[in-house]
């Protein structure tokens, strides 16, 4: 027999399960079926004109060719401006790295940080990539099961009981993709207070969704309520959910300048640096009017508000109120052990998904794939008559179940 060619660590990884849900849902599309495409974790918005500008300036200045692998200076002096002037956080641009979307500033740090065998604690739900990408890295991703009676948040209680010696780092997502859960100061405080007594475990803020809170919550930052955590934490963020800036792939990380040199480095041998064009946008994404922001919020807050009104009306159907981000996180359980009009039993939260997509043409992601079951998570990324649409077509199909 021949052996297998693919290395055994990307063996261990699967392919992004929202990607494979989008791709079945314009497969049906091509076929000629009306799909109401709630997947894509994407803002339909355009980016705001002074960004688009911005980035039509620089090229016509030349600004086409190679930056230094961290990032331009521009950019890296704004992110040190925007993380003490919104998060209360101080760095230099030695502790500033811009990579080419959020995602790659995550895998950067675990492959930079993990060895075989490593632990990741993840709390779950969880954005699909997050143990992927800890697996691709030769480590192991310890999934923290966080209930929806707990808010979908994870408890002083079980961070400390998940810590080993094996444990590397912890992943704080906030707000959340996929439930909107947003943790508050007193939360934070006490998840901190936890993290002091294991130096030796690293924490990583995903804060793409920070700006994207309802009803006017707080923004806070765990490194704020606790600066000596500092030393041994990772900030990722970037641009893309913010400022509709998905398709410019511009994400950084703030840390410890050691473990920024280091990510740095791996950066050099792998995608170097991030767009040219990408980088000068966003600087004037980040310095200049930010009255998009909190315009796409109301607008964002209103679907989801319409949304768990239609929602929590369907029989089967429950949806805890998102803090921030713009999804929502649908409990089905009340649908499982139902049959459709094929006589086929939902046994599962991916069986509910199909159905949908199949029976009525509405693509959403099981719950399974966010480590959390049985759930779907739906975009309301998308237009109203479009959310109005989907929802009332999920309404059809679980009417006709059995």
């Amino acid at each position: 027999m021949t052996a297998s060619r693919i290395a055994a660590r990307v063996q261990r990884i699967k392919p992004s399960p929202s990607s494979a849900a989008s791709d079945r849902a314009n497969e049906l599309r091509r076929q000629g079926k009306s799909i109401i495409n709630l997947v894509v974790g994407e803002p339909d918005f355009d980016t705001p004109v002074h960004i688009r500008q911005a980035a039509n300036a620089a090229i016509e200045r030349g600004e086409t060719r190679y930056t230094q692998n961290a990032g331009t200076p521009e950019l890296r002096q704004a992110i040190v401006d925007k993380l003490a002037r919104e998060n209360g956080l101080t760095y230099g641009a030695n502790q500033i790295l811009v990579t080419s979307g959020a995602k790659s500033a995550i895998f950067n740090a675990f492959a930079a940080t993990l060895g075989a065998g490593d632990e990741v604690l993840i709390p779950a739900p969880y954005w699909v990539s997050y143990p992927d990408m800890v697996l691709a890295c030769e480590g192991e991703p310890v999934t923290l099961a966080c209930p929806e009676e707990n808010a979908f948040k994870l408890t002083p209680a079980q961070l400390r009981g998940a810590i080993t010696e094996r444990t590397r780092w912890l992943l704080l997502n906030s707000p959340s993709n996929p439930t909107g859960a947003s943790y508050s100061a007193a939360e934070l405080r006490a998840l901190a207070d936890v993290l002091l007594d294991y130096p030796q475990v690293l924490l990583m803020t995903d804060d793409i969704y920070e700006h994207i809170r309802y009803e006017g919550l707080d923004n806070p930052h765990i490194l704020a309520i606790e600066p000596a955590l500092t030393a041994r934490t990772v900030v990722v963020n970037g641009v893309s959910k913010t400022y509709a800036m998905t398709g410019w792939r511009i994400g950084y990380a703030a840390g410890p300048a050691d473990l920024i040199s280091a990510m740095a480095t791996l950066q050099s041998q792998s995608t170097s640096n991030a767009c040219s064009i990408s980088q000068s946008a966003a600087v004037e994404a980040l310095n200049g009017d930010q009255a998009f922001v909190k315009e796409s919020v109301a607008v964002y807050q209103q679907r989801r508000d319409r949304c768990l009104d239609l929602l929590n009306a369907i029989d089967g159907l429950s949806c805890r109120k998102p803090d921030g981000a713009f999804y929502l996180y649908v409990n089905c359980a009340g649908l499982l052990g139902k049959s459709t009009t094929q006589a086929k039993r939902l046994d599962t939260d991916y069986d509910v998904v199909m159905y949908l997509l199949e029976s009525q043409g509405v693509a959403v992601v099981a719950g399974t794939a966010y480590g959390l079951a049985p759930f779907f998570r739906m975009s309301i990324a998308t237009d109203i008559k479009t959310l109005d649409e989907g929802c009332s077509r999920i309404a059809a199909a679980v009417a006709a179940l059995s």
